[in-house]
């Protein structure tokens, strides 16, 4: 009778821990959050490396809660793709190029200005202060919260003939973006801006279809094109930045707890790849000398003529980038870079 009542007590328990361990695995089962992450470059790219980044901290830190699927080279679909996503919450994160998102705010055209922003470092001010973090506020409304901003870098003129001065630049032919502020300044500069979907750039450059590409340093080197372009010119007329977005209907849903651990990896994400494509400019100024290409900088004489044939870009964008906000970018820059 004893060893009867021992083996019913052994099953009684043995039946509980069952459920209890049932009832943990369920949990976790049901915990387990869903991220899906749209973004339009290579895996290779910063970017790309930065993403991994996030994720694979982010599912760390929260110990499984959190599960990213990560669609780069734009697999998720196009811009207007990422943004319905986002707002239905059936996208939970992605970023693209801040101007794109002009068409919500047309003051997010704010860093296409031309050498508005003279450093990384004054990159770095602008969008991570007030500035950017108001304008970035500004999509809430439209169903989309800023997580914050990453790095495209400056951009350059990779072109098929030398550009040492002004002078050169006029009539070239140049693959420009949809960007209407960009499209102001090559045509300021004296070049012909010539809109080519991104898929055919390679292509159109190696045909002689256009001449040249106004482009930052890392997208240039993951996309070869210093293979069929020889010269290099350092312009860094303007600084492309992307904000990185998350959806508010999905944002709303999480705890507090939930929502600090993605701000806290996106902080480490945010750190490795501005760090990193910066870092990568030297290396590929370098790689591409040694490759036969040549790299053309600007002597400060010559920059100021390219400022000044540039001047009256931003007044013809007053009604989307008001003046009083291009005078506190400055101002910020002055007061707290000495820039």
């Amino acid at each position: 009778m004893r060893q009867l009542c021992r083996k019913t007590i052994c099953n009684v328990i043995s039946a509980a821990l069952l459920i209890v361990f049932s009832l943990c695995y369920t949990h976790v089962e049901a915990k387990e959050i869903i991220i899906k992450l749209a973004h339009p470059n290579v895996p290779q790219h910063p970017m790309g490396e930065g993403y991994e980044l996030f994720k694979s901290d982010l599912e760390r830190r929260s110990g499984g809660v959190f599960r990213v699927d990560i669609y780069d080279s734009s697999k998720y679909g196009n811009f207007d793709a990422v943004v319905q996503g986002l707002q239905m919450g059936v996208l939970q994160m992605g970023s693209d190029a801040c101007n794109n998102f002009s068409v919500f705010n047309p003051q997010l055209m704010f860093l296409d200005m031309p050498f508005i922003i003279p450093s990384y470092e004054a990159a770095d001010l602008i969008t991570d202060g007030p500035i950017g973090k108001k304008l970035a506020g500004a999509l809430e409304k439209n169903g989309i919260l800023g997580l914050g901003y990453i790095d495209i870098g400056f951009r350059q003129v990779f072109a098929n003939r030398p550009i040492r001065k002004l002078e050169d630049a006029k009539g070239l032919k140049i693959r420009a973006t949809h960007s209407k502020a960009h499209i102001a300044i090559l045509k300021a500069l004296g070049m012909n801006p010539t809109p080519v979907a991104w898929g055919e750039v390679y292509t159109a450059l190696q045909q002689k279809t256009v001449d040249a590409i106004d482009i930052d340093l890392n997208l240039a080197w993951f996309n070869k094109f210093p293979e069929i372009t020889k010269y290099v010119t350092l312009t860094r007329s303007f600084y492309s930045g992307h904000l990185v977005l998350v959806s508010k209907p999905f944002w709303e849903k999480l705890t507090p707890q939930e929502q600090s651990w993605i701000n806290e990896s996106f902080a480490v994400m945010q750190k490795f790849e501005r760090n990193k494509i910066r870092s990568n400019e030297s290396m590929i100024i370098q790689k591409i000398k040694e490759t036969g290409g040549e790299v053309i900088e600007l002597s400060s004489e010559e920059r100021a003529r390219w400022i000044k044939a540039t001047e009256n870009v931003a007044p013809s964008f007053a009604s989307a980038v008001p003046p009083e906000l291009i005078e506190e970018m400055r101002k910020t820059i002055r007061e707290k870079l000495n820039q």
